[in-house]
């Protein structure tokens, strides 16, 4: 059997991570059309690369279809409950850099902090009848740390499109979602809360807790682990 590595199948993502590699001494590529989903792995026997969406990663670690993983620190805590247990982080690969923060209206200039939010969020229910609104996609995270920092009265709404536009669109009142310079948050005349960072995320590598590997799959991995110095 072979170690499979999943790596995102396009984009920026999956040319850094060729170029993260390369410098490694292992070179990953497509093996033909951009829909194909196998690639081509020179520099370690035993290796097999399978392109997946960056999305996909997570689950497929998760549920032992691949070994190894590149992916962002935001998807895989997203996606797997008590996430530790499931992978294990081997190295932090220095780009897709990406903040999930929270935001809220710029016009909002008593709201500055998560306190600040609790209470807005309490005065929002008590004129309107219903929860404040916060637009995302992540809302594991988002939830509990929401809870850890005592915020209350609100209600996640998911967004599958363009979150920063859910509240000039009034479909949310408050936001939370992945900014890497805060310049579509700004164009959308939204704020970022001083305390409304909720996860800085980049490109990791991660390897799957549960799969047994073989003799043959052992020894790929510490050929694997040795190029990569880690």
């Amino acid at each position: 059997m072979s170690l499979k590595l999943g790596v995102p199948s396009k984009g920026r993502l999956m040319e850094k991570t060729f170029d993260w590699f390369a410098e490694r001494g292992i070179t990953l590529s497509r093996s033909g059309s951009d829909r194909e989903y196998a690639g081509r792995v020179e520099g370690l026997d035993g290796l097999e690369l399978i392109l997946l969406s960056a999305g996909e990663i997570p689950r497929e670690l998760a549920a032992g279809r691949i070994h190894l993983g590149v992916t962002g620190t935001d998807l895989v805590r997203e996606k797997l409950g008590q996430w530790e247990q499931r992978v294990e982080e081997l190295a932090e690969l220095g780009f897709g850099h990406a903040d999930l923060v929270i935001a809220v209206p710029r016009a909002w200039v008593d709201v500055s902090t998560l306190d600040d939010l609790d209470a807005a969020a309490a005065a929002f229910r008590a004129a309107h009848g219903f929860r404040l609104r916060i637009a995302t996609k992540y809302h594991r995270l988002v939830r509990e740390h929401l809870r850890d920092c005592g915020v209350a009265d609100y209600q996640l709404v998911d967004s599958q499109g363009a979150t920063e536009g859910t509240v000039k669109n009034e479909t949310a009142e408050a936001i939370a979602d992945i900014t890497s310079t805060g310049d579509t948050l700004r164009a959308n005349h939204l704020k970022i809360l001083d305390d409304g960072l909720v996860l800085k995320s980049q490109a990791t590598l991660f390897r799957a807790r549960g799969p047994r590997l073989d003799e043959a799959e052992k020894a790929t991995l510490a050929g694997l682990m040795r190029k990569l110095g880690l």
